[in-house]
Formats: C-alpha cells, sequence, structure tokens
C-alpha cells in the first residue's frame, strides 16, 4: 500500500476466484497479499462499494464504482496518513500561554490580568431531572370544602 490516503480492500480467496479474470485489473500486490486500494468505501448494504480511479480502452483514467457482495471482504484497512487517525498515544499541542506575572511594586490595577476558565457546571442527576424540588400544589378554597366520604365520613 504506497497511497497515503484511502483503503485496502482485502478478499478470501474463493472469493477471488469466484470473481475470476474480471477482478483482476483492479488487484494490487503487496507485502500483505493481493487487495484493492480504493478513495472511498461505502459498507451500507448487502454489496460493498468500492470508488477508486481506472483507465479506460483509450488510456484515460476514469472513476469507477467496484460492488462485492460484504461476504466476500475478508479486511478493510484504512491506509490514512493522518496522526490524529486510530487509538494510539498523541502528542499533545502546547496551546496554553504562561501567566504573565505583576512586576514587583506594581498597583493592583496595573497587574496584567488573567482569564480563567468559566466555573465548570454541577452535573445532573440521573434521567435530567433538575436538582430542586418540585413546588408543592397550594391548598386552594375547593380542597378546604371537600365534601365527607359516604362510606367513612371523613373528609377527604
Amino acid at each position: 500500500m504506497e497511497d497515503k490516503d484511502g483503503y485496502a480492500v482485502y478478499f478470501f480467496p474463493p472469493a477471488l476466484e469466484a470473481l475470476g479474470e474480471a477482478i483482476k485489473p483492479f488487484l494490487l500486490e503487496g507485502p500483505t497479499g493481493e487487495h484493492v486500494l480504493c478513495r472511498r468505501i461505502d459498507t451500507a448494504g448487502s454489496l460493498i462499494g468500492m470508488h477508486l480511479y481506472g483507465r479506460n480502452a483509450a488510456g484515460e483514467v476514469v472513476q469507477v464504482e467496484l460492488m462485492v457482495p460484504t461476504n466476500m471482504v475478508r479486511m478493510i484497512v484504512s491506509a490514512r496518513s493522518d496522526e490524529a487517525f486510530g487509538f494510539g498515544p498523541r502528542r499533545a499541542e502546547k496551546t496554553a500561554q504562561p501567566i504573565a506575572q505583576p512586576e514587583p511594586g506594581a498597583k493592583a490595577k496595573e497587574a496584567p490580568s488573567q482569564v480563567l476558565p468559566p466555573p465548570a457546571a454541577k452535573p445532573k442527576k440521573r434521567g435530567g431531572a433538575p436538582a430542586t424540588k418540585p413546588a408543592q400544589p397550594k391548598r386552594t378554597a375547593a380542597v378546604k370544602k371537600a365534601k365527607p366520604n359516604p362510606r367513612t365520613g371523613k373528609r377527604a
């Protein structure tokens, strides 16, 4: 995989036999085996769509879309050159600048101001409910003048 952008698609050996001569112009040989180098892939559905560049009979570069059943594909490898891709270790970039110290004897008004990050928000309780108590309903005159229960004789 000499190219630094795209995907390498590897097939099962029986799939290469089944595709026969039709797949041969698109296969590249590499140290990891035969594969198809694609610019873009679409894995949604029962077919895998592979977008790659090829040449027509006149030798002109054309964009080709090759589609094969998903059960023919053994593995798809990203061939991206982006360092931030994957789960490897990262190098932190220095973005914070040191805070300037006031000169000795400088007044508080003349001292450089420092910018502090906003305070962290308090986490919400699970379920997205607010942390405050719900408001209690007020007793109205209708509640105070409730009729007695005919079975017990008590007011509700």
